[in-house]
């Protein structure tokens, strides 16, 4: 039975139980049908049976409820009435009577304002949602399709196209040392003095050799060289691939039979992937020169001391953990400016956007992994 009723000296109470939904739907307003109604004067309605209630049969309930009105009935449920009845009123309401009813009202009115301003955000909401969990999927599966090409690529001699994978080495590693070089450089000398101005106090001034060397190696030089890189040659990715896609170089690739990822995508992601851990040990070098010609100057440390005492401040695992960083950052940075460079569709104001999206995702996306290898390096005592 999906309604149990029950008759008392105040009317009539029905406890609506099990499934109610479009296949149940014939019995259900059999049972409805077949209540009398003449001389009910009050109807309470327990929906906390139910299991299931579908629009369709709350259409159903909803057409007793108004027949229960109409014969004199006041209709009340116990607990909150089935946010499916509210659905098919609103659908149905006429703009025109609305506001009536709200003056009329008062503070019902007020509730209801704010219950749809807690659905329309609840729609929002769940639409950023949907669109993140699609592109996250999207992303995945255009990762899993350059692995794809360059597992492919590595049995043939010329299938990861050497040459154009020394060009992007060259494009991206070479040329952006002197900016590499020069953020390494300031960001070493900054840490050092501030350093240096609270350690004097204490009289350890020797320590301000350890927070360069470490702070340097471990995480600064390999972060800093990251970011600049992504807003470098992660927006340069977009921007090529995106005015390929424009000008419908892409599909002429594809109509005579070559995979845009072998030309375009991998040699890319390889370049990259060869080239920020080079500046990374150029980053190094450069932070500790600028860390050394701080003691020299501030602090009147001999070069022999700074030397000794960088020799003893860094472990077996201090340099190589900033060098293992930098491919997977490079990995990132790569995929960002690829992928939204092969979205861009229609007009050069949809490439802006994606230039900007693909230098944003590849910032947030290095920091994100920098924290997760912390956390790892942690774990692992090192």
């Amino acid at each position: 039975m999906a309604v149990e009723v029950r008759r008392t000296a105040e009317g009539l109470e029905l406890g609506l139980t099990g499934e109610w939904s479009a296949l149940q739907l014939h019995p259900i307003a059999e049972q409805l049908g077949a209540l009398e109604l003449g001389s009910t004067r009050r109807v309470l309605i327990d929906t906390s049976g139910l299991t299931r209630l579908d629009l369709s049969a709350a259409w159903t309930l909803r057409d007793f409820l108004r027949r229960a009105r109409a014969a004199g009935a006041e209709v009340s449920f116990r607990g909150a009435p089935p946010a499916q009845l509210r659905v098919i009123d609103e659908s149905l309401k006429d703009d025109r009577a609305a506001a009536p009813a709200v003056a009329e009202h008062g503070s019902a009115g007020a509730a209801e304002e704010a219950a749809a301003e807690a659905r329309a955000l609840t729609v929002v909401v769940g639409r950023y949602t949907v669109r993140a969990g699609r592109d996250l999927v999207q992303w995945l599966a255009f990762f899993g399709r350059a692995c794809v090409t360059f597992a492919a690529g590595i049995g043939r001699p010329r299938g990861l196209r050497p040459i154009s994978v020394t060009r992007h080495v060259y494009d991206t590693g070479i040329t952006a040392t002197p900016i590499v070089a020069l953020i390494a450089f300031l960001v070493s000398v900054i840490l050092a003095y501030l350093s240096a101005q609270q350690l004097r106090g204490f009289g350890v001034d020797i320590y301000v050799v350890d927070l360069v060397t470490i702070g340097v190696l471990r995480e600064l030089a390999v972060l800093l060289t990251a970011i600049i890189v992504a807003g470098r040659s992660g927006s340069s990715f977009a921007a090529e691939l995106g005015s390929m896609k424009l000008n419908e170089e892409v599909d002429a690739l594809i109509a005579t039979g070559v995979d845009p990822f072998e030309v375009l995508v991998v040699p890319r992601v390889l370049g990259l992937i060869i080239a920020l851990p080079l500046l990374t040990v150029v980053a190094d070098l450069i932070g500790l020169t600028g860390g050394a010609l701080l003691c020299r100057f501030l602090l009147d440390m001999p070069l022999t001391q700074y030397v000794n005492r960088v020799n003893e401040a860094i472990a077996p695992t201090t340099f190589w953990i900033g060098i293992i960083k930098a491919p997977v950052f490079a990995l990132l940075i790569a995929l960002a400016g690829c992928y939204h460079g092969m979205q861009v569709r229609g007009s050069a104001r949809e490439l802006g956007r994606l230039v900007t999206v693909a230098v944003v995702q590849a910032i947030f996306l290095v920091i994100l992994a920098d924290a997760l290898f912390a956390v790892l390096f942690l774990k692992m005592n090192i």
